[in-house]
């Protein structure tokens, strides 16, 4: 039998057609209270007290009335389970809407329609972390830490981002500097900052829009962090957007209408997702072209916030 299909029957599923093959292999199902995304979680990864207390918040937000996928426990009320060989298995209510863009392909649309969207979401973020500190997380909730050290530091949670094998000895030493530098700022910034869970991954495939509706989706990179860090990601890959500066306005204006926001400070947090991201690719991509665009982005980003103009 294979794993999805043992996966199916832990949910007792009828059919299942893979959508996805990247961190996780997810599958469109037909559960019995209807549609879901099945996931069989990505080997080595994030734990089964991970995946748990990822479902665990996520599950929160949506009882709080937040459009996020709400979990789908197997029969044996469990919101994960162990396969017989070891792959661990969870899933969630399928989420209707269509992403908001692709990565690398311009946005369509007009920029105000485009600002609008980023205004929203924006607002949308505040909400979700406002609903989240007013959780009770239960004993035993585990999430990795988007700190100082997790981003900065010697090992951190995506990979040292300045031994990525496509830089050249001289940009590394650039990514280096602007390492040290920046773990100097966070050590600064962290004591007062906004710190608590934080989606991490506000890729354009994970924000989906239906009409008027905005939905995120895939928690799987989520942890405690520094609320900052969700509008960097956010804004990510959007640096090349002709609209760029409209669509961060516009995102912080949301987003600082529900909730404090020192705007002055997330294009850091944009390096600082750069650099991450620059680690994030190692592992998951051969030598080449697409290795080389995320050490192109950090390089510029570096560059930019040494000379002071991030």
């Amino acid at each position: 039998m294979s794993e999805v299909a043992e996966a199916l029957t832990l949910w007792r599923g009828t059919a299942a057609r893979l959508v996805k093959d990247r961190e996780n292999a997810v599958y469109a199902a037909v559960l019995p209270g209807g549609p879901a995304a099945l996931r069989l979680h990505r080997r080595g990864y994030q734990s089964a007290d991970a995946i748990r207390s990822e479902l665990v918040w996520t599950e929160g937000l949506a009882a709080a009335g937040l459009p996020v996928p709400r979990p789908v426990r197997s029969l044996n009320g469990g919101l994960v389970e162990e396969l017989p060989n070891g792959r661990l298995a969870s899933a969630v209510e399928w989420v209707a809407g269509q992403p908001l863009g692709a990565a690398g392909r311009p946005f369509e649309g007009r920029p105000e329609t485009q600002a609008r969207f980023f205004h929203r979401i924006g607002a949308l973020l505040a909400e979700i972390h406002a609903a989240t500190d007013a959780l009770t997380l239960p004993d035993g909730f585990t999430r990795p830490a988007w700190d100082a050290d997790g981003l900065l530091g010697p090992e951190p949670l995506w990979g040292q981002f300045w031994a990525n094998p496509a830089l050249s000895e001289t940009e590394s030493g650039l990514l280096r500097e602007v390492r040290k530098v920046a773990a100097g700022r966070l050590a600064a910034f962290a004591p007062d900052a906004d710190y608590g869970l934080i989606h991490a991954d506000l890729m354009r495939e994970n924000i989906l829009i239906d009409g008027e509706t905005i939905r995120l989706i895939d928690f799987d990179d989520s942890g405690f962090g520094f609320r900052l860090y969700d509008l960097g990601t956010l804004m990510l890959q959007n640096l090349d957007e002709p609209a760029y500066p409209d669509l961060l306005a516009a995102a912080c204006e949301g987003y600082g209408s529900r909730r404090p926001l020192d705007a002055a400070q997330v294009p850091f947090f944009v390096l600082l997702r750069c650099l991450a991201s620059c680690g994030w690719a190692v592992p998951r991509l051969p030598p080449g072209p697409g290795l080389r665009a995320y050490a192109t982005r950090a390089l510029r980003q570096a560059r930019a916030y040494l000379d002071g103009n991030p």
